[in-house]
């Protein structure tokens, strides 16, 4: 019989707790992998579809979102469709470190039953504390921003958090992407400023600068790759 009080009864109790807890552990996470990635899935959806204005709850979104996004597939930066490349499945952050001429482009094609057709493209950057992400709707055209979405990972809530209210990402609702032929990305500007050039702009985040500085890189950088594309639109 071993003694409770020997070293030995402690690393065998140890080592037997360590094990039986880890194999729970183990089996509690493979079975709610399914049912993770599905709320996973099923928030992206709801994003996008905030993008085009569409509100929807958890209990609709997988049906709402295949009711509104009629198509979706890859491009790459000379605008060409990507074969065999599944836009959903696309790792958005993942291409956005990479050149953009080796990036896939994932785009989702929106019917609105009273607004007409809109191609919603997905951002990923970096705000102050963290990841930051969204989608930008546009107009059939390609040219005119109809909606968008931002969201975040950290960013500090009253400031740099401020950019996911409607105060924020309503003022994308019309802005412009093309100027007198150029392709100019919506910038971000501290409130009271104007930007350097002819682009379109909205006001940044008050006490969120760097925040709002995120949105502006990512919505350069994750945009000006699919020029391309938007000019086979507007053509």
């Amino acid at each position: 019989m071993i003694n409770k009080q020997s070293n030995v009864y402690t690393v065998v109790y140890i080592t037997v707790m360590v094990v039986i807890v880890g194999a729970a552990l183990a089996f509690t996470a493979m079975s709610l992998k399914d049912k993770q990635l599905e709320n996973a899935d099923a928030d992206k959806m709801k994003q996008i579809l905030q993008s085009v204005h569409v509100a929807t709850e958890r209990a609709t979104v997988v049906d709402d979102f295949h009711r509104y996004i009629v198509d979706s597939f890859v491009v790459d930066e000379q605008g060409n469709k990507v074969d065999g490349e599944e836009a959903f499945a696309v790792n958005v952050a993942t291409e956005a470190k990479k050149p953009a001429s080796e990036r896939l482009l994932p785009v989702y094609v929106c019917q609105l039953p009273d607004n007409g057709t809109k191609y919603i493209l997905p951002l990923s950057g970096m705000g102050l504390w963290g990841p930051i992400w969204g989608y930008v709707a546009l107009d059939s055209d390609g040219t005119t921003i109809y909606g968008a979405f931002f969201d975040h990972q950290g960013e500090t809530p009253g400031l740099g958090a401020e950019i996911t209210k409607p105060e924020f990402t309503g003022q994308f609702d019309g802005k412009r992407m093309f100027k007198d032929g150029q392709f100019l990305p919506v910038t971000v500007v501290k409130k009271g400023q104007l930007p350097a050039g002819n682009e379109d702009y909205v006001d940044g985040i008050s006490g969120g600068t760097i925040t709002s500085k995120g949105v502006g890189a990512m919505l350069d950088d994750c945009l000006m790759p699919y020029r391309a594309y938007l000019e086979s639109l507007s053509k």
